[in-house]
């Protein structure tokens, strides 16, 4: 598993409403080239978000579907990309304050990824969830000095 953790100086309420947007996914998640679909009542449970995800010509479609949403302070998804098999996501915004204490955690469920578990695997996920966690903090920094 790589957990990662990143203050970000904005309420939880307003970095829920960036993870409750999935066509901004793209903006935040390190590595995603484009939003393909986004279910309308995207983070409700059972919403899907499907991407492509990859670097340069090499890309996979992935899907995430939303397992647990408590607004605004936890999202659970599974990210499932074929082949490398499934993730479980859990997201936990925590009220630091005025800011958030966001929360990070990357688990394996099934697939390849799961007897790759450990390191230097965890390395690389924690690495790029901390690109994503910063990615997400700027906007959300960013979007509240314009509302403030």
């Amino acid at each position: 598993m790589a957990r990662n953790r990143c203050l970000i100086l904005s309420s939880p309420s307003e970095v829920w409403s960036l993870l409750s947007d999935g066509h901004r996914y793209g903006e935040w998640v390190t590595g995603t080239q484009q939003v393909l679909a986004v279910d309308p009542h995207w983070p409700d449970v059972g919403a899907r978000l499907e991407v492509r995800v990859g670097a340069g010509p090499l890309t996979l479609d992935d899907t995430c579907v939303v397992r647990i949403s408590e607004p605004p302070h936890r999202l659970e998804l599974d990210a499932k990309a074929d082949p490398f098999g499934a993730a479980r996501i859990a997201m936990k915004l925590t009220p630091w304050g005025e800011h958030t204490l966001f929360t990070l955690d990357w688990h394996p469920l099934r697939g390849p990824g799961t007897r790759m578990h450990g390191l230097p695997v965890d390395y690389f996920v924690g690495v790029r969830n901390g690109m994503m966690l910063t990615k997400l903090a700027r906007i959300a920094v960013r979007e509240h000095a314009v509302s403030v």
